[in-house]
């Protein structure tokens, strides 16, 4: 599986409807709907067969740096 995103593309967030957050996720809702570029990403591989991306993210206004789930990406 390879990742669905580039370093360099332009991206949306967009929360996942229906997740329940965990004390290691931070809440994404103030980037909702906003921009951002690709700068990084990485792969987890939890068992074997599964492999997850993640993504880091600069965004455009405020040009702060965020990490989430290649699900929370458009």
């Amino acid at each position: 599986m390879t990742a669905k995103y580039q370093i360099g593309q332009k991206v949306a967030i967009t929360p996942v409807k229906n997740r329940h957050l965990s004390p290691r996720d931070s809440d994404i809702k103030p980037y909702e709907g906003k921009i951002g570029e690709v700068i990084d990403y990485y792969w987890i591989r939890p068992n074997r067969g599964e492999v997850f991306y993640v993504y880091k993210v600069r965004m455009e206004t405020d040009r702060k740096e965020v990490v989430v789930h290649e699900d929370e990406l458009d």
